[in-house]
């Protein structure tokens, strides 16, 4: 006999009871409590938990169900759910985030495969999709033997210029992707903007958006955290970011070889480095360049945006080449 069900959110910011309930069904199926989440429902018969569904921003994730009740269906209620209330926001093109196991099920909601690997599936519904994304990659692809560096450039820093005059001097062609994720202090437009400005002058190097597809809430989720990621998740993380760099993205613009600087700050972006050489395994050559020091002190984004703040012209003007410098000082002047 079907059993009565209720669907019903969970508020598991707010409710103590309700998150243990939840977080005990999510450690039981192996995932991650401190996954970032917005808005979380739960199938419950009578009081007890038996399914549960979150999404972030457009990603689905935490889609767990109780054993006993993997028969009865309640995944695709999940889903449909979810897909629903992403709807009345106006949001069409939804990624989901979970096990390979679930294929068959996402598949028959329209899904389309992003990236898979023993423990985790990608999947994403609507358009512009990867298909696009790797389609505009294509038209751009200048030579054999390109090399990648990705930044977030929050802002762009002479250590940035650094890295990218590097890697111009002993490449073919360099693509530099800029995180087009607005979850840094600066926005894309004005990110992407300060980059272009900054390497206008090389003749071999093409700046493009990561889109969702590099260093993004779908792949990375952890990066934006820092500090507080739990480094365990960072790294499974990492490795699919990696993953779907390697298998996706470098063969449309025939990369083989990624620029990264040294990372003495965050262990977050050294996991990320870590990541990137085991998965790329030599297919890829993962070159890792000691980051530009200025009197012997190493430049970072952390620095100009704290220097921002203390009004600290000098090291502004130490630190930011003048493109960036020039940007930043007209638009602070415009607001």
């Amino acid at each position: 006999m079907f059993p009565l069900y209720e669907v019903r959110r969970i508020w598991i910011n707010q409710d103590k009871h309700m998150y243990a309930l939840w977080k005990d069904l999510i450690q039981k199926a192996g995932l991650s409590p401190d996954e970032e989440v917005d808005y979380t429902v739960g199938v419950f018969i009578g009081e007890k938990l038996v399914a549960t569904g979150s999404y972030q921003e457009n990603i689905l994730k935490c889609l767990v169900v109780c054993k006993e009740y993997q028969s009865e269906n309640f995944l695709t209620k999940l889903v449909v759910h979810l897909l629903g209330e992403l709807q009345m926001k106006g949001i069409t093109h939804t990624f989901v985030y979970t096990k390979p196991g679930n294929k068959a099920i996402f598949y028959s909601l329209g899904f389309r495969e992003i990236l898979s690997t023993e423990t985790v599936l990608f999947m994403e519904q609507g358009t512009p999709n990867l298909s696009s994304y790797l389609s505009m990659l294509s038209k751009l692809n200048h030579s054999e033997n390109a090399s990648a560096i990705v930044m977030n450039a929050n802002p762009f820093t002479k250590g940035h210029l650094f890295l990218v005059q590097q890697a111009a001097k002993v490449s073919s062609h360099v693509y530099v992707f800029v995180l087009s994720e607005n979850r840094s202090e600066f926005s894309f437009t004005d990110r992407l903007a300060m980059v272009k400005a900054g390497v206008s002058q090389i003749a071999n190097v093409t700046v493009v958006p990561t889109e969702n597809y590099i260093v993004s809430s779908l792949t990375f989720p952890t990066y934006f955290l820092k500090d507080q990621a739990p480094l365990e998740l960072a790294r499974i993380q990492a490795k699919v970011d990696a993953l779907l760099f390697k298998e996706k993205i470098a063969p449309r613009l025939s990369i083989t070889k990624r620029f990264v600087g040294e990372e003495p700050y965050s262990e977050v972006t050294e996991v990320y480095n870590q990541a990137m050489k085991e998965v790329f395994n030599n297919e890829i050559d993962l070159i890792v360049l000691p980051r530009l020091a200025i009197e012997g002190n190493i430049v970072s984004a952390t620095k100009v945006r704290e220097a921002l703040k203390q009004k600290n012209q000098a090291l502004l003007k130490q630190f930011l080449p003048e493109s960036s410098y020039d940007y930043l000082k007209k638009k602070f002047r415009g607001e």
